[in-house]
């Protein structure tokens, strides 16, 4: 018998509170059951994003809710800059070309964090209504310092709304929306949240939902002026995704019982005994700038194929990471420490990753890593 262990960066594993809650028979959405229900939802949500106004929950992963910001906050032939340092910055750049907005990009060389000053110049050379950009650029592992670069916006162009992909930050550091002035923040149900995919969620700032007055783009099923409407009113504009919410009411209330700064530290100590377990391995991290400590991005040593660790983690240990994305496909491998996982977890990914490395040759002190995350976590 083989168990399976799901340690990708998302979906990430669904705690049993959780997954029991779903599986209960459903109900009518246009009920007061389901709004009392949306009503528990809702400020549990205001209290995850440490906000005091409405948190929109879309039915979509959280790539609708991305698409959402662009099209209700940008104007066909504006122009946003983009910060490019992964696959998931090129997203925001390729939601724009859809719309009809200009992506003015600045390009951050991956693994690392975007340069403060680099992006004031970008700013003053012309006028962009929005900076689209990651808090965690899940496909490196690098995160953008998000609190520097609102104040740096409000000194260079106080106009441009920052917009933040924080689907695998919220709920694992501090991202503080209204403290530090950001305009637009998204997340996604199957990270922090420790849901299957399927649920998105969108904050704006009184600014943000002003330029959704103004927005000439398309929008019918992410029109989130709509949403607000109906979600002001404990219930939604389209059919929700009433099994996944009946399993966030779950999660939202296991996450409050062990608190923020808890959750905050727990995923500060995985991605610490992970990185160090790396590194007693002989192994190089490849974030090289802020890392994100929802992952650990990992460079493939020489002489291996970096498409068989992740294969033959899952095929012989039942162990789920993830590979890198696009051109670092096979130069990298990601482990996921985030939502639903504990010590327990990270030795379990590091003892497989051990075996793996070793039955494809590469020369390492065994247990090395074993040795080094039980220091860490002990300590």
């Amino acid at each position: 018998m083989k168990k399976n262990h799901l340690l990708a960066p998302g979906p990430t594993p669904v705690p049993h509170p959780v997954l029991e809650a779903m599986s209960k028979p459903l109900f009518h959405h246009r009920t007061s059951e389901f709004e009392s229900h949306f009503a528990d939802i809702r400020d549990g949500l205001e209290w995850l994003y440490q906000v005091k106004s409405d948190v929109i929950t879309l039915a979509s992963s959280g790539t609708g809710g991305m698409e959402a910001c662009v099209s209700n906050l940008l104007s066909v032939g504006e122009k946003a800059l983009v910060v490019e340092g992964g696959k998931f910055g090129e997203r925001w750049t390729e939601i724009c070309q859809a719309y009809g907005v200009i992506p003015d990009i600045l390009p951050v060389v991956p693994g690392h964090s975007v340069n403060i000053i680099d992006l004031e110049a970008k700013l003053i050379e012309g006028k962009h209504s929005a900076v689209l950009i990651q808090a965690s650029e899940t496909s490196t592992g690098s995160k953008h310092d998000i609190e520097s670069i609102s104040r740096a916006i409000k000194k260079v162009s106080p106009d441009t709304l920052l917009v933040v992909d924080a689907i695998t930050a919220l709920g694992v550091y501090e991202v503080q929306p209204e403290k530090w002035g950001l305009d637009a923040v998204v997340t996604g149900s199957q990270k922090a949240l420790m849901l299957p995919p399927g649920l998105a969620f969108v904050w704006l700032s009184d600014n943000a939902w002003n330029r959704t007055e103004k927005s000439n783009c398309p929008s019918y099923y992410f029109n989130l002026q709509i949403e607000r409407k109906s979600q002001k009113k404990n219930t939604t504009a389209w059919t929700p995704a009433i099994s996944l919410m009946m399993g966030l009411k779950v999660a939202l209330s296991m996450m409050q019982e062990e608190g923020l700064e808890n959750i905050y530290k727990r995923h500060a100590r995985l991605s610490k005994s992970t990185r160090e377990a790396i590194q007693s391995m002989g192994l190089d991290i490849f974030t090289k700038d802020l890392i994100a400590e929802c992952l650990t991005a990992v460079e493939v040593p020489e002489g291996i194929n970096g498409k068989d660790i992740p294969n033959k983690m899952q095929s012989d240990c039942g162990v789920t990471i993830a590979g890198g994305q696009g051109d670092l496909s096979d130069k990298i491998f990601r482990i996921g420490h985030l939502g639903y996982v504990d010590g327990d977890d990270v030795l379990i990914a590091v003892s497989a990753l051990e075996k793996t490395l070793f039955s494809l040759g590469f020369k390492f002190d065994k247990s090395a890593g074993i040795a080094a995350a039980q220091r860490s976590l002990l300590g």
